[in-house]
């Protein structure tokens, strides 16, 4: 077994050799570098997104239920010919859940950000136009769901949606927007050519992902449900969200599906012909892509590892031919194999741990260059996992020259030029 003090002067000895060969290491792990910058940069990103997703989903409730026309969440490709022939889900949809005894809320959104041409729908005010903003068309229960607060003002009123009054409720990106300078409460936006006065402004929500970018979760513009329906008769975008009574989401999600299987005449046996999810399969949908990701993640950073490793082998081996004449002086001065097989086991893996280091200080520079982009963050287990990978590959890559260089004759070994 191997004395503190002669791990620390086999560790004195692998540092001076590396000093002495700064280019010639630094081009050994160059492969450990990149894998180890890879784990960092791809782990921070990936956790990073995974919280902000989780948060954004959360902040709707543990309750909620989102239905829509569609199955809700990534899709890729075209759509199948029953999807397309799909119909639309409807407002009667929405308040006939509402009697079911598992529901305490429902509400249908209807989507008119688009003009019947497919243009976006333009909002003016103060000279100034966007076509940007969400336009959505919903009832004033939505309120009670307390996903969206109101900072300033209050929401439009039962009254208001069934006199078909023009009042809206804006986000704070479109408060900011239009009104700069003063309140916006009421202060009146033309949309599609008609004249709406603000009643509320919604507090401000963190931005999803691109907190530098586009402010999507602010740029909203809430108005009542009948009203959005007069701007756009032929509007068919309606999307569903309830909210179930407390620790009934499973019987809620039931009752859900057989009372639209029922509406929408689904044959017995035949698949749902809608979407729905809930917080907790929306974020396990998430996290199984995510999985995928981290999957290649491990693959990449594998294969910069096992380059490192291949280089920290070839240079070991070329090491131990070099000091052919070291190693039989060693010996001949009392050294046994086991000084020797560890003299270069830590001298291979210091070389992997200094590459894995500077992988390590290049992804946390990564990871603030992120930041700046999407929310990220270091989890805890990616510098340990990138820095024990890294001492491991020269280990075990380092494991055949030490070998070879332990069992080399002392006689030989000094006759060696």
């Amino acid at each position: 077994m191997l004395l503190r003090s002669d791990i620390y002067e086999n560790l004195k000895m692998a540092l001076q050799t590396l000093r002495q060969n700064k280019l010639r290491s630094f081009l050994t792990v160059i492969g450990v570098v990149i894998g180890v910058w890879t784990v960092m940069a791809i782990a921070s990103i990936i956790s990073g997104i995974d919280t902000a997703v989780k948060k954004e989903v959360e902040s709707f409730g543990t309750r909620s239920i989102f239905i829509a026309k569609f199955k809700i969440g990534v899709h890729v490709g075209r759509r199948t010919r029953e999807e397309r022939m799909r119909k639309e889900l409807t407002y009667d949809d929405a308040i006939a859940l509402r009697s079911l005894p598992a529901i305490e809320l429902s509400v249908p959104f209807l989507d008119i950000s688009n003009n019947p041409f497919g243009q976006k729908l333009m909002v003016t005010a103060n000279g100034k136009s966007s076509a940007a903003i969400q336009l959505q068309g919903t009832l004033p229960d939505y309120e009670r769901a307390g996903v969206e607060l109101v900072s300033e003002g209050r929401y439009f009123t039962e009254f208001e949606n069934e006199s078909n009054q023009q009042v809206c409720v804006i986000g704070a990106a479109v408060a900011d927007n239009f009104f700069p300078y003063g309140s916006a409460i009421d202060k009146t936006l033309e949309i599609g050519g008609s004249e709406f006065r603000v009643v509320g402004i919604l507090e401000r929500r963190e931005s999803f992902l691109f907190g530098g970018g586009s402010d999507q979760q602010n740029n909203v513009l809430y108005m009542p449900y009948n009203v959005a329906r007069k701007l756009k008769p032929n509007a068919d975008d309606v999307f569903i969200y309830t909210v179930a009574r407390a620790g009934r989401m499973d019987e809620a999600r039931d009752q859900v599906t057989d009372m639209l299987r029922v509406r929408r005449g689904v044959p017995f046996g035949e698949p749902d012909n809608f979407g729905m999810a809930t917080a907790d399969s929306i974020l396990d949908q998430f996290r199984a892509i995510t999985f995928g990701v981290a999957i290649a993640m491990v693959v990449i950073s594998s294969v910069g590892l096992m380059v490192g490793g291949i280089g920290v082998m070839n240079i070991m081996l070329v090491s131990v031919t070099e000091r052919t004449r070291e190693i039989g002086i060693r010996k001949a001065i009392g050294a046994r194999r086991r000084d020797i097989l560890w003299q270069f086991l830590i001298e291979a893996m210091t070389l992997t741990g200094v590459g894995g280091l500077i992988g390590l200080g290049l992804g946390w520079l990564t990871t603030l260059l992120i930041r700046l982009i999407v929310p990220s963050y270091v989890p805890l287990w990616a510098p340990i996992g990138g820095f024990v990978a890294s001492v491991g590959i020269g280990l075990v890559f380092g494991l055949w020259p030490a070998w070879k260089a332990a069992r080399l004759d002392p006689i030989e070994a000094l006759r060696y030029e």
